[in-house]
C-alpha cells in the first residue's frame, strides 16, 4: 500500500493549523517536515519552535527530514515529536552513530541520498534503518521537476532490499511528486510518496490526495 506524505514546506505558514486539519481530513498517512540549516543545503526553514507547535495541533505521526549539516547534536529533540527521523549520508556525521541514536530514542530512522549520490552509498546502513529516503530534486527548495535519475535508484534499491529479505523496507522519494510522477515512482518500488506542491497547493487538498494515491496504487 502507498502512503503519502505531504510536505508543507510549500504552504502558508500563518494558514498551517487548518492545513494539518484538512491533511488530516484527506486521510494522509504522515506528514513530511523539512528542516534546512542553511549549510547542508541553501535555505533555512522549520526550527524546534514551528514543530512543537504542529504537534499540539495533530495527531499525524510526523516524519522529519534533516537537511542539516550536524544532525547528530540535535537528534534528542527532535526525537520528543517525530515518528521518525531521516538524516543525510552526505551529513557531517558518523551515519552509523547517529543512526542508532534516533533508534535509541525510540524514533524510526531512515537514511537519505541526493540525487548525484549513488544509492549504494546507504547500503551499509539498510540493517540499522527502517526506511531510506531517494531524493528526486535537489535538497533546498520545494516546486522543483522530478530528476528522472531517481527511478533508476528506487528500482535498485527495492531489488537490493529484496535480496536482502529486506521486504518490508520502507522506500520514500521526495521531490516533484505529481500527478504524473507519482506513478513513475510507486511502480519502481517506492511506497511513501512526499508531495508538497501538488497537494498543498492544490485548491482541494483531499482531491489531490486521492488521485495522487489512486494513480500510484
Amino acid at each position: 500500500m502507498v502512503k503519502i506524505s505531504p510536505s508543507i514546506l510549500t504552504c502558508d505558514f500563518l494558514e498551517l493549523k487548518g492545513v494539518l486539519k484538512e491533511l488530516e481530513e484527506a486521510g494522509v498517512e504522515l506528514l513530511h517536515i523539512d528542516v534546512m540549516d542553511g549549510a547542508f543545503v541553501p535555505n533555512i526553514s522549520i526550527g524546534f519552535p514551528i514543530i512543537d507547535s504542529i504537534a499540539k495541533h495533530t495527531d499525524l505521526p510526523l516524519d522529519v527530514h534533516l537537511m542539516i549539516e550536524r544532525p547528530q547534536l540535535y537528534i534528542d529533540r527532535f526525537a520528543k515529536h517525530a515518528e521518525r527521523i531521516t538524516i543525510h549520508c552526505e551529513s557531517d556525521c558518523d551515519v552509523r552513530e547517529t543512526l542508532k541514536q534516533i533508534r535509541d530514542n525510540g524514533v524510526k530512522a531512515a537514511v537519505s541520498v541526493k540525487p548525484k549520490t549513488p544509492v549504494s552509498e546507504i547500503y551499509p546502513y539498510l540493517d540499522l534503518v527502517d526506511m531510506v529516503l531517494i531524493m528526486s530534486v535537489e535538497p533546498g527548495f520545494g516546486g522543483q521537476s522530478y530528476i528522472h535519475s531517481a527511478t533508476d535508484k528506487i528500482a535498485e534499491l527495492r531489488a537490493e532490499c529484496n535480496k536482502r529479505g529486506l521486504f518490508d523496507m520502507d522506500i520514500q522519494v521526495d521531490g516533484g511528486i505529481n500527478f504524473e510522477t507519482a506513478p513513475i515512482a510507486a511502480h519502481a518500488g517506492a511506497n511513501i510518496l512526499v508531495a508538497g506542491s501538488a497537494i498543498c497547493n492544490a485548491d482541494d487538498m483531499k482531491k489531490a490526495v486521492a488521485e495522487i494515491r489512486k494513480l500510484a496504487e
